[in-house]
């Protein structure tokens, strides 16, 4: 009989689909077609299912510490923002006016006569 495989945390699979989710964000950072960015998801997934039977802890602790190193030495040096979000290329444009009180609006009139 087979041992039993271990249930991981949640936290630790919440911890590998956020692991996954960099992996693939930071690959469409490199990739300008979606068409050719899912090849390389397609890869992602692939190697990320290899591991997925891995049920000792040290060997899959190694694993995830490779993973990580791979990927900060992949980051994209200038990720893609969306232009709304912060420091995106429209973020804060066009802000609209400061809108003054009737007070600030009359000494400003009185000071420019």
């Amino acid at each position: 009989m087979a041992p039993p495989v271990p249930s991981y945390s949640a936290a630790h699979r919440l911890y590998v689909k956020s692991l996954y989710k960099r992996y693939l964000v930071n690959s469409l950072n490199w990739y300008i077609r979606r068409d050719l960015w899912r090849e390389r998801a397609i890869e992602i997934r692939a190697e990320f299912e290899r591991n997925r039977n891995i049920t000792d802890p040290r060997a899959l602790a190694l694993v995830l510490e490779q993973a990580e190193e791979r990927l900060a030495k992949e980051i994209h040096p200038d990720p893609y923002r969306p232009p709304l979000f912060p420091d995106g290329t429209k973020w804060e444009r066009n802000l609209p006016p400061r809108m003054f009180s009737a007070k600030e609006k009359a000494d400003a009139l009185a000071a420019s006569h």
